[in-house]
């Protein structure tokens, strides 16, 4: 198949030609490995080419899932595969491999995605954007240079320039929807707990991580959503499960919808002009397809929301970065990790239960608000994050002296739309509906009350037939015929 005819179709429609007898798993593995040799020297996305374990998975016959045949990639962080190492993003877990699938890989496997590769995320998950010491910055294939995106910012970027229609990525305070913002995607959050962590886990940052895709399309997302989500054996909760499956809602009407909006941050601090822009034409849209738009947020006291939120992440580095250190036997250092990982660390570490629990009390307090503000709207509409991709840099992870308190500060100061939602358990979705004028993407965040995801596909679908962002293509692409720089 060649590299062109592969890019044009989602991961559904490449699933579609396979059932059709017009390619085969085999042909669409070469294209993904072809494009992967193509761009990825230009982006730095994805780590681990999974050439000999593809063609056995294929050569063994796929599943006849939604996704039959269709090429896949998984971010290095949480989600792993039997017998493929991944190394968090950190020179402390080099060469960690566990001998099982998470629940959620063979999920993936089921629908019958064809695991090739793995893709980049920054230490540990903590960062907006994904630049490591290990790996070197992940390139936005928009703009090189710029970032691509945190956590998933790898998964991101291969699935803009093409070399895969669909790619794992997971969320604890924006890290599916700020890549999806950055490369021109369609990027999930869905509910807490919707989607499986076990067995290794069950409510990573204390049910703020969520794990789902990135995509280019929001029939891929729905029926991603639909191939891996309900509890697993164990599993601690669940949200109602969906009164059919998420793809039908892909093309239902939503009705008229009561929608808040807002492009100011709870930080009070300027963001970038193109993102007030993205966020008023989206709005002016949405009443153009009859919804009522109303400029509204919920109640978010900035600071408190930055002291709920450290105790949490800094509590989860210190027992992430134990666990890795016990499984390499190597010692959390700036020789092993990179500076602001190590001062989350130790201060994680000196955290007293009581100091936590405090920070516990808080995200439930910040639920209940959220809760009422959602029962007066269905939705709400923001910048996804404060500024256009980022140049390499801004973002240092291993800026010498930086203390953990600065670094979170720092790193949600990028990113003040996101990662509230993670902390109330609501589903939130970004869309590509707004470029810049230099060409970069921008996108908007929907969010929707908990366990309402039919809502958004409904609503995300909509959008994406009145303003169609699929044929879009960034400079560095797989079916590009300008040569890459290096």
């Amino acid at each position: 198949m060649r590299l062109d005819d592969y890019a044009k179709q989602d991961a559904l429609g490449l699933a579609e030609l396979v059932r059709k007898d017009e390619t085969t798993p085999a042909e669409l593995r070469a294209a993904a490995l072809e494009g992967i040799a193509k761009v990825n020297p230009a982006l730095n996305a994805v780590l681990q080419v999974l050439g000999d374990r593809s063609q056995a998975e294929v050569a063994s016959g796929v599943p006849d899932g939604p996704f039959k045949g269709v090429p896949f990639l998984i971010k290095e962080l949480m989600c792993h595969a039997a017998g493929v190492p991944l190394d968090f993003g950190s020179r402390l877990a080099k060469g960690v491999v566990f001998g099982h699938d998470t629940e959620l890989m063979a999920r993936f496997r089921r629908a019958g995605l064809v695991l090739v590769g793995t893709t980049q995320t920054p230490e540990l998950g903590y960062n907006p954007t994904t630049e490591t010491v290990l790996h070197g910055p992940v390139h936005n294939p928009w703009m090189r240079g710029r970032s691509a995106g945190g956590s998933s910012g790898g998964s991101g970027a291969a699935v803009a320039a093409g070399i895969v229609p669909i790619a794992h990525a997971n969320d604890g305070g924006g890290s599916i929807r700020i890549p999806a913002s950055c490369n021109g995607l369609v990027g999930l959050k869905p509910t807490r707990d919707r989607v499986p962590n076990g067995p290794d886990a069950s409510d990573p940052l204390f049910g703020w991580g969520v794990e789902l895709a990135v995509s280019r399309t929001v029939r891929d997302t729905a029926a991603m959503l639909d191939a891996v989500s309900g509890p697993d054996v164990g599993a601690p909760s669940h949200p109602v499960p969906p009164a059919r499956p998420f793809l039908e809602e892909v093309g239902a009407k939503p009705g008229r919808l009561r929608i808040a909006f807002t492009a100011r941050p709870a930080s009070g601090k300027a963001i970038d002009p193109e993102c007030v822009t993205a966020v008023e034409r989206t709005a002016a849209l949405l009443e153009e397809l009859g919804h009522d738009l109303v400029e509204a947020q919920p109640p978010l006291d900035w600071d408190a929301y930055l002291r709920g939120a450290h105790p949490v992440w800094a509590a989860f580095t210190a027992r992430g970065v134990d666990t890795i250190a016990q499984l390499t036997g190597r010692v959390p250092s700036l020789d092993t990790l990179e500076t602001a990982t190590l001062s989350c660390y130790l201060d994680g570490k000196k955290l007293l239960a009581t100091e936590l629990l405090e920070a516990l009390e808080y995200v439930n307090s910040l639920s209940r608000a959220f809760g009422a503000f959602f029962e007066q709207y269905e939705l709400l509409l923001t910048p996804t994050i404060a500024r256009r991709p980022v140049p390499h840099g801004e973002m240092n992870q291993n800026k010498p002296g930086i203390t953990a308190w600065e670094w979170t500060q720092h790193a949600f100061d990028l990113v003040p739309f996101t990662p509230a939602f993670n902390t109330t358990g609501q589903p939130a979705i970004s869309l590509p509906l707004h470029w810049s004028a230099d060409g970069l993407p921008v996108g908007v965040q929907l969010a929707g009350r908990f366990g309402a995801e039919a809502t958004l596909l409904r609503v995300a679908a909509q959008l994406e037939e009145a303003r169609p962002w699929r044929d879009r293509r960034p400079p560095v692409h797989v079916a590009s015929t300008v040569a890459v720089a290096t």
